[in-house]
C-alpha cells in the first residue's frame, strides 16, 4: 500500500476505507481502552490524530510510542469529532517503526532557538523548523518561477574562483599544499605556482562576474546557488555560508534593473503567502506578530525611488538621532535604512546613484563623475534586502575603475574582453536567499533559517 502524507490526508474530500501514515509520534493520551496519537511527517504544519483501540493490531505496543517515536498506522479516514481538525485515522493495524526513548529532547514543552541550535539534526522536527524549511523550499521553487517564466536561462557558475568580485578580501583560499611546510619561492613567499590550479584559488563570494559573460551570450541569465565570506562576523545576519540569487540582463539600465528587481521580491512575497499559509500564521502568531501585515504591505505599495543624495537630505533634516552620523559619501546603515521605510515613506524604497567610492569596480559611473548606477531595495523591518548596479560597459571607464581599485588588468583579461567585443549595456543585482527568508518568516537571526548553518566559531 502507497503512503499517504498527513498533508494529503488532512486535505482529503471524502473519507477512506483504508489508508497508511506513517510519521513520527508528537504527543500521546492514552484513555482505558484506547489512546490518542498526535502524527506528524513533516509534510504540513498540522498534526493528524491517530486513535489506537484495543482491537487494533499491534495495539498492544502503543504505550511504547513516546514522543519522538517513528511509527506506521493503516486504519480508517473518518471525519473527526474533534475541535480544529477535519480528519482522523482509525488504525487497524499499529507499528512502531524506530522507537525514541524519554530522553528525546524535542519533549512536549517550549525549547529556546539557543537550545535548539545545538541540536540543528533534530530541531527540523519541531514545529518552528519544521515551518521554515517547508518555507525554504517553497521559496527556492518560487525563485526558479519567477526567472523561467520570464525567459532567463539558469546558469551555474564557479565555486571555485580565481577572483574577488566584491575586492573585500574576505575570501577562503581552496589549496592542496601543505600547510605545516608549503614550498616558497627564493624570496620567501609562498609559491602558489606549485598549487593545485598553480595560483591562488579561493571559494566564491558571487557568481556575478561570469554570469555577466553568459548574459552577454543568452541575453538573461540568472544563479541560485553558495557563495562564502571568511567574515569573523558574529552577528544575527551573517554567516559564512550563504546562498545567492544573481540574474544578469543584457540590453539592461538601472531603472529596469529596479522594476525586475521590485517584481521578484513581490513575486516571493506572494508565492509564499498564498502556497505555505498555515507556516505563515505560525510565523505570525509565535515569532513575529504582525507579520502578514508587514508582507503586504510591501506587495501592495509600490517602491518609492529617491536617489542616495536625496536620502541622504531627507534622513539630516529628520531630526532622528542615530547611532551612525549620516554623512554623503558614507554607507546607509540598517538604522536609517529602516527609517526610510518605516517612518518617513511608510513604504519600500529603492535608493540608487549611491557615491563610486564605496562601490565595487564594476559599477557603472555616472556622469557626474562622483556616483555610480547601484541601487538597494530596502523593506520595513529589515532595510536592505537587494543590491544591484547597472555594469560598467565602456572599455576606458572600466579599466580606469580597475586601476583605482589596484587591480590587474591580467588577471581580468576575460572580463574586460566583454567590452572589446560587442559590449552592450547590462545589469543586475544580487538577493541574499537567507536575507529573504528571514524577512518573509520574521525570524530574526540568519541561523534559525539554514538547516546547517556554517558560522565563525
Amino acid at each position: 500500500m502507497n503512503r499517504t502524507t498527513v498533508k494529503s490526508a488532512l486535505a482529503a474530500t471524502s473519507p477512506a476505507e483504508k489508508i497508511q501514515v506513517c510519521g513520527w509520534v508528537r504527543t500521546r493520551r492514552d484513555a482505558k481502552t484506547f489512546s490518542f496519537i498526535e502524527l506528524n511527517d513533516g509534510s504540513c504544519q498540522k498534526n493528524l490524530q491517530i486513535i489506537v483501540d484495543e482491537n487494533c493490531h499491534g495495539s498492544e505496543r502503543v504505550k511504547e510510542a513516546l514522543t519522538g517515536t517513528a511509527i506506521g498506522v493503516v486504519g480508517e479516514l473518518v471525519a473527526s469529532q474533534g475541535k480544529g481538525q477535519t480528519w482522523e485515522v482509525h488504525a487497524t493495524n499499529f507499528e512502531i517503526i524506530g522507537s525514541a526513548p524519554d530522553t528525546f529532547p524535542l519533549q512536549k514543552k517550549g525549547h529556546s532557538v539557543e537550545f535548539l541550535r545545538e541540536i540543528p539534526h533534530l530541531r527540523a522536527r519541531t514545529n518552528r523548523f519544521g515551518a521554515m524549511f517547508r518555507v525554504r523550499s517553497r521559496l527556492a521553487f518560487a525563485v526558479h518561477n519567477f526567472f523561467q517564466g520570464r525567459g532567463f536561462s539558469y546558469v551555474h557558475t564557479p565555486l571555485i574562483t580565481m577572483s574577488d568580485c566584491e575586492g573585500a578580501g574576505e575570501l577562503f583560499r581552496v589549496t592542496t599544499l601543505p600547510l605545516d611546510n608549503p614550498p616558497r619561492t627564493p624570496e620567501g613567499a609562498i609559491d602558489y605556482a606549485r598549487d593545485f590550479f598553480a595560483r591562488q584559488a579561493f571559494l566564491t563570494v558571487s557568481g556575478q562576474l561570469e554570469a555577466e559573460t553568459l548574459a552577454c551570450a543568452l541575453g538573461n541569465v540568472y544563479t541560485f546557488g553558495p557563495t562564502f565570506r571568511a567574515e569573523n562576523s558574529h552577528t544575527s545576519r551573517h554567516a559564512s555560508e550563504f546562498w545567492m540569487i544573481e540574474p544578469e540582463m543584457a540590453f539592461c539600465d538601472l531603472s529596469g534593473d529596479i522594476d525586475v528587481a521590485e517584481a521578484f521580491v513581490k513575486h516571493l512575497i506572494a508565492d509564499v503567502m498564498q502556497n505555505c499559509p498555515d507556516e505563515i500564521e505560525f510565523f505570525d502568531k509565535f515569532v513575529s506578530r504582525g507579520l502578514r501585515d508587514r508582507l503586504r504591505h510591501v506587495l501592495e505599495k509600490p517602491f518609492v525611488r529617491i536617489s542616495y543624495t536625496e536620502a541622504v537630505a531627507i534622513l539630516k533634516a529628520s531630526g532622528e538621532k542615530f547611532e551612525f552620523p549620516v554623512e554623503w559619501g558614507e554607507s546607509l546603515q540598517s538604522e536609517h535604512e529602516r527609517f526610510l521605510t518605516e517612518k518617513h515613506f511608510g513604504s519600500p524604497v529603492a535608493v540608487y546613484d549611491y557615491p563610486k567610492v564605496a562601490k565595487p569596480f564594476y559599477m557603472r559611473q555616472n556622469d557626474d563623475g562622483r556616483t555610480v548606477a547601484a541601487a538597494d531595495l530596502l523593506v520595513p523591518g529589515i532595510g536592505e534586502i537587494i543590491g544591484g548596479s547597472q555594469r560598467e560597459e565602456r572599455l576606458e571607464c572600466l579599466l580606469a575603475a580597475m586601476h583605482e581599485h589596484g587591480l590587474s588588468e591580467k588577471d581580468y583579461a576575460w572580463y574586460v574582453d566583454l567590452r572589446r567585443f560587442g559590449s552592450v549595456p547590462h545589469a543586475g543585482f544580487g538577493l541574499g536567499f537567507e536575507r529573504m527568508l528571514m524577512f518573509v518568516t520574521g525570524e530574526g537571526n540568519i541561523r534559525d533559517v539554514i538547516p546547517f548553518p556554517r558560522t565563525p566559531a
